[in-house]
């Protein structure tokens, strides 16, 4: 079987190159690429309105009046929903299974729909869903998911909007509702700005609060304080109530953690402990300030708290800084703070441990080592990285500090500094276009978890350590917050290896010998299913059960290489040296060598990667193209 998949793979190749030089003669590529390396393109009905990269490889695309799944790798249309008109907010991947959530309007109300991303076949529906899916949990192993949904999410970039969040908990395999529950009042984040900070027409998001999860049975939310319920029935047990963001800004407040006893969060200027056993809080320690990230590693004995940091602002999607800047050590068992550094007043970014005695951070000027039991700063260096964002260790163990044009490494035993890049946007950077095509390029290496572990030991999170998995809208949007808060949660976002077929998926399991998960579901022939009227170009339905098995299995064995996939190539947009032209250079962060230039002269800001594949989707007017990333720009 695996012979089989990587001669097909030769074989499509060969094919991709023809076609693609084909359609490039035809001038199909001339107005996007100029002299990128083409992969493919696909048309639609009409212009590309968004389009999310799901983790399976399929490319879920959106038009004025359908969606569209295309396979990433080839560019065929797997099906096509007619006569809908979703916003990117109607649609959300449920993480680790084949289900794609769509939130449809019809006569004035609403459904929720559990689709196979696959074939586009209904799975299950509720119609007690009113408003878009903007995060989720899921527990696989219990069968549960939570929605969290928004209705009437919609307004100006500039405005105060604030609505009530409703949880839908429903059984994952057949789309039972067990309970929901309503949030109070809270504010919400924009999903897109205008130029200068205009005000534009924008979907509202909760882009501005981590996800809820599942441990211990039991749901977490993290809206107004925490809270938290009993997963199968919803009896809820109340927190203390607080503003878990500070006023206008996005993800002030951590993410939990937590180990064999305690989950750890923080809010209003106080971390907490929270008993696993008996869900009462164990201690708190109060007045650590603004607290936006938290970390256990090692023996876990001390709890590390980053204080102040960068921060998105709602209003107008600019980063701001909030002090005041420092580290704490907090006692796990007790809760007493062991100590504080305050040596960064000049802005801090997230938190590094390049091994169990050692706190790499880095402020506006230096890269600062401190000493994980005292808190003592042991030495300091100048980095030289104007307006620094993040510190991440790269595969060689080197600490990468970087910001939106420049990166440099140093090594972490004598601060010498090993490399470093440079590349800054075109002339028109200013422009707030020309500036969102540059925050997505550098945040994309963080959609794979980082090239090694942020953390000596791994990172104790909620999300790995819990039995689910969790989403938010904002895996598909991360340009927006800051990457100082996308560098603090790099290594608990990333795709995990868990993953659960519910629809037509699961044909691959012994076929593919991929060790997936036996769960119970519906016959697939018996599932209800749109009618002809509304889907249609299903492409596994025109394949002989051999060619459908081999895809299906392709698109299994390349979710297994996300999951296995660690960040390498962090991309700015840039005047290239060797390709000409504006366009994506990439630095491999473990040696600091541009290795890769890709020209694009008029990309769109939502433009992905698919590091798996090689390549980088990005549309104009109907059309999507699948760009190659080759290494043609190499030293």
């Amino acid at each position: 079987m695996q012979y089989r998949i990587f001669s097909f793979r030769r074989t499509l190749s060969r094919l991709l190159v023809v076609s693609c030089l084909a359609a490039a003669a035809a001038g199909g590529f001339a107005d996007v690429t100029k002299a990128a390396a083409p992969g493919w393109s696909a048309r639609f009905d009409g212009d590309v309105r968004f389009y999310q990269l799901t983790e399976l490889g399929v490319v879920l695309v959106g038009t004025q009046a359908s969606l569209y799944a295309v396979d990433g790798e080839r560019g065929d249309i797997l099906w096509r929903r007619k006569n809908v008109r979703l916003d990117e907010t109607d649609i959300a991947p449920v993480p680790g299974t084949d289900v794609l959530l769509l939130t449809l309007e019809s006569d004035g109300k609403t459904r929720l729909e559990a689709t196979d991303i696959l074939t586009g076949g209904r799975l299950w529906q509720s119609d007690r869903v009113r408003g878009s899916v903007m995060q989720m949990a899921v527990d696989t192993q219990a069968q549960q998911l939570a929605v969290v949904v928004v209705r009437g999410a919609r307004g100006k970039s500039g405005d105060n909007l604030k609505k009530h969040p409703v949880t839908h908990v429903f059984n994952l395999a057949d789309g039972d509702e067990l309970w929901e529950h309503e949030t109070g009042e809270v504010e919400l984040m924009p999903a897109a700005w205008g130029e200068d900070g205009a005000d534009v027409e924008t979907n509202f998001t909760l882009d501005n609060y981590h996800p809820p999860l599942f441990a211990d049975g039991r749901l977490y939310l993290f809206y107004e304080g925490v809270t938290s319920f009993d997963a199968p029935t919803g009896k809820s047990r109340e927190r203390e109530r607080f503003r878990v963001n500070e006023e206008g800004l996005a993800l002030t407040e951590a993410d939990p953690v937590f180990d064999e006893r305690y989950i750890y969060t923080s809010g209003r200027g106080r971390v907490r402990a929270v008993s696993r056993a008996d869900f009462e809080v164990a201690w708190e320690a109060k007045d650590v300030g603004l607290a936006p990230e938290i970390l256990l590693a090692g023996e876990g004995s001390t709890l590390y708290v980053r204080t102040g940091g960068q921060f998105t602002r709602l209003k107008d999607g600019e980063t701001t800084e909030r002090g005041p800047y420092g580290v704490s050590g907090i006692d796990t068992a007790t809760g007493k703070v062991r100590w504080r550094y305050k040596g960064a007043d000049k802005g801090i970014t997230n938190l590094a441990l390049p091994d169990a005695s050692t706190i790499l951070i880095a402020d506006r000027d230096d890269l600062i080592w401190i000493d994980a039991a005292t808190g003592k700063r042991r030495a300091k260096i100048s980095h030289r990285i104007e307006r620094a964002a993040f510190v991440v260790l790269n595969a060689r163990g080197a600490a990468v500090v970087g910001g939106r044009n420049e990166i440099a490494a140093f090594d972490v035993r004598d601060g010498r500094e090993l490399w470093r890049t440079r590349h800054t946007p075109p002339g028109r950077g200013i422009l707030r276009t020309v500036g969102a095509i540059a925050a997505r390029a550098a945040s994309l290496y963080f959609r794979y978890g980082g090239t090694a572990s942020t953390v000596f030991g791994g990172v104790r999170t909620a999300s790995r350590a819990a039995s689910a998995l969790r989403w938010s809208g904002l895996s598909a949007r991360n340009t927006l917050p800051s990457l100082t808060s996308l560098a603090a949660g790099a290594a608990r976002q990333e795709v995990t290896r868990r993953f659960t077929p519910y629809g037509i998926a699961s044909r691959a399991r012994e076929a593919a010998n991929f060790r997936l998960p036996s769960v119970p579901r519906a016959n697939i022939s018996d599932l209800p299913r749109p009618s002809a009227r509304d889907v249609d170009e299903r492409l596994l339905d025109r394949l002989d059960p051999a060619s459908q098995l081999a895809r299906l299995s392709r698109f299994v064995w390349r979710r297994e290489r996300l999951a296995a996939l660690r960040g390498q190539w962090m991309y700015y947009y840039t005047n290239l040296k060797n390709a000409g032209g504006s366009g994506l250079a990439g630095v491999n962060l473990d040696n600091g060598r541009t290795e890769r230039e890709l020209r694009l002269e008029r990309p769109d800001p939502r433009f992905t990667t698919a590091e798996e594949t090689g390549l980088l989707y990005t549309s104009q007017g109907n059309r999507l193209y699948a760009l190659t990333l080759d290494a043609a720009g190499r030293d």
